[in-house]
Order: C-alpha cells, then structure tokens, then sequence
C-alpha cells in the first residue's frame, strides 16, 4: 500500500512538473512577441521604442536600396505594426467564423508561397514573418524585384505598393487599372513615406548616434 501511494505521489509530482514546464514555455513564447508601437504615425518615436528596429531597418535599406520610410510605410499599411497580424475570417451565414481571406501573416503580411520564395532567393532560411527584422528585409527585397522586373524607381511609393499588392505579374498586367480603392490605399502609403521621410531627416542622426554608442 505504502509502495503504491508513493508511486502515485511521484507521477502526480511529474505530472505537476510536466504542467509547469509547459505553463512556462507558453509564458517565454509571448513574453517574446514584440509589442505594437505606441505611435504608429511617428517613425522617430517607433524606433526610439523598439530597440533594434532602426538598426534593421537600415541593414535591409542598404542591402536592397529601398528607403526606410517606404519599408516602414509598407509595413504600416500592411499590418499596422503587429507582429502575429492576420487577414479577418470570412463568415459563415454572417455570423460563423470561417476559413481566412489568404496564408498572409506578420509585420510584412506576405503570403506562405512568398515568403518561401523570399527565403529561397535571399538566402534567409531562418526567417520568420513575425520577427521585425527578416519582415523589413523581405519588404526591402520585394522593392528591389519590383524596380528589376517592372521598372519602378525605388523611390516611387505609389507604384512600389501597388505592386506589392497585386504581385508583380498582376502589376506588369495593370489589374490595379480599375481599382479605385487600391489605388487610394496606394496613395495614402505614399504620403505617409513622404511624411516618415520627413521625420526621420530630424531624428536620424540620433539614431545613427545612438548605433555608434552601442546603445542598439
């Protein structure tokens, strides 16, 4: 009796250990997504709150040759800065959540295919859709295929998103022509890169300061 109490002490207690271990590492795993920015609006205040991001974000702007405010720009129209972002379910009679619009997911809201098309040209095997800086190097890399393959400048916001949208075939085939809307979301990115361009030329110094330092 006594052997059999103890037995079923033990793989209570493994059991307990077990629930904590897992308790713990579901506790890791969110603690690790990073949180939206306060100020969506305000790239100097973005990067003055996520530590790290301007230093990636200035990676993939040299590495592919896309400014950071279009990046940020694209990203923000994108997800809105959220990292686990996901396009809404479509309903079931109004009412029952159903399967999702596409396989879009992360900061850079790219598709699964994509995304492993990404992967497989840059080099980038480890990247994951949710980490800021593999999401603005995939947007960076995007532009660059779009200036190579399309022809539009890689300051040129409003044909860079476009084509960022409707896919570079989609885009070389104009099947934005008759979306009005698309073509309204198109501008409203490109306004809001000219005014991140315009913030940033008053903080970037800071942050390049701050980069020197050691402080990112």
């Amino acid at each position: 009796m006594i052997t059999n109490a103890l037995a079923i002490a033990n793989d209570s207690h493994r059991a307990f250990s077990r629930w904590l271990i897992v308790l713990l590492l579901a506790f890791i795993s969110s603690s690790c997504v990073t949180s939206q920015p306060s100020n969506t609006a305000d790239i100097c205040k973005i990067f003055k709150e996520k530590r790290g991001w301007y230093k990636d974000a200035n990676k993939s702007s040299r590495k592919w040759g896309s400014s950071i405010p279009v990046m940020m720009a694209i990203m923000r129209q994108e997800s809105a800065f959220k990292a686990k972002a996901r396009p809404p379910r479509k309903k079931i009679l109004g009412f029952i959540p159903g399967a999702r619009a596409s396989s879009s997911y992360g900061y850079s809201q790219a598709k699964t295919s994509t995304w492993r098309w990404y992967k497989t040209k840059s080099g980038n095997w480890n990247a994951k859709r949710d980490h800021f800086g593999d999401a603005v190097d995939f947007i960076g890399w995007y532009n660059s295929v779009s200036e190579r393959t399309s022809g539009i400048d890689r300051n040129d916001t409003y044909h860079l998103y476009l084509a960022y949208h409707e896919g570079h075939g989609g885009f070389n085939r104009r099947t934005f022509r008759n979306k009005t809307w698309l073509k309204n979301v198109s501008q409203k990115v490109s306004r809001n890169a000219n005014t991140f361009q315009n913030q940033l030329y008053g903080c970037e110094k800071s942050l390049k300061r701050k980069k020197f330092l050691g402080i990112f």
